[in-house]
């Protein structure tokens, strides 16, 4: 069941530049989704235009059935997001930023509060002003501000961005136990692949505002039909791979199975056929490789 569902948005910025053309995707109850793309992709416009902080000129975005340009409050009312880079009054304690921009909606609950900074790992802090937090703390408390009221869903807008690696990694162990504990679903926009490819089910690449992709974030597929051969006679190999119907790359030495053929099958007729096999594995490949495929990069 999809939460949201981004329906053919097109947008135009001034002097007629292209933000985002037809572009469709859903984000699937319980799931992680990436949103890819290099910069001025069209990924922070696709986000502005999901929060209605940016009017769309054609399509519309719909959460939990409602329709953000008709219906915004109805269909915010379960997101929570960091979009953008987050802004905190440094004067203020992180509890009193919590509770001076919950106010803006009119809801406070010290003991839903207390829970949500204690998840974020801020339980120590939060009565420390907040011009004292370093860029992961601060990251923290903006996280803890998406949580209040708890969502049921999360749009990140490059979460990790400026990070340490130490704080990567915390940030990243802290969105995959919101999804395995509390059911959370997230939207996650970032340009660092690796961390996609940690923490998403599924992928969107966008290219000058297009979608090139959706769906299964390639490293995670199962069914693997390319296969890394090391061998000793590269021109026989070759010679048997294309007979039964597949081929055979001389520089990477990947081996693209044809269609049904199992990779057991293909590797006895290889030792049949007495070639030389020093090494047979699965390829697995990176959402890297991908990626720089798909947009030509």
């Amino acid at each position: 069941m999809a939460l949201i569902e981004v329906r053919n948005l097109t947008k135009h910025w001034r002097a007629g530049r292209l933000a985002l053309d037809n572009v469709s995707f859903e984000l699937r109850q319980g799931e992680i989704l990436g949103l890819l793309g290099h910069n001025g992709a069209g990924k922070s416009t696709t986000l502005g235009i999901i929060l209605g902080m940016i009017r769309a000129d054609a399509g519309d975005v719909w959460v939990n059935g409602h329709s953000v340009s008709t219906h915004r409050a109805q269909a915010l009312s379960s997101i929570g997001a960091i979009y953008e880079a987050a802004h905190f009054y440094d004067y203020l304690t992180g509890w009193q930023n919590l509770r001076v921009l919950c106010s803006l909606s009119g809801w406070w609950d010290e003991a839903e509060v207390k829970k949500v900074l204690k998840l974020v790992g801020l339980d120590q802090r939060a009565h420390h002003l907040t011009k004292t937090y370093s860029h992961g703390m601060r990251q923290r408390l903006a996280l803890a501000q998406a949580l209040l009221p708890r969502p049921k869903c999360l749009l990140l807008d490059e979460p990790t961005d400026g990070l340490d690696p130490e704080g990567i990694r915390e940030f990243r162990e802290l969105v995959l136990r919101l999804r395995a504990e509390f059911g959370m679903t997230i939207l996650l926009n970032s340009h660092l692949l690796s961390e996609v490819e940690q923490m998403c089910d599924r992928c969107v690449i966008l290219k000058l505002g297009r979608k090139m992709y959706e769906g299964v974030v390639p490293s995670q597929k199962k069914k693997h039909d390319v296969f890394h051969l090391l061998t000793r006679d590269g021109g026989k190999a070759r010679e048997v791979i294309q007979a039964a119907g597949g081929s055979l790359d001389p520089v990477s030495n990947l081996v693209v199975l044809p269609p049904q053929m199992p990779a057991h099958e293909m590797l006895r007729l290889l030792v049949e056929r007495t070639v030389r096999v020093d090494s047979w594995t699965a390829h697995k490949p990176t959402l890297e490789e991908f990626y720089l495929g798909m947009t030509g990069a």
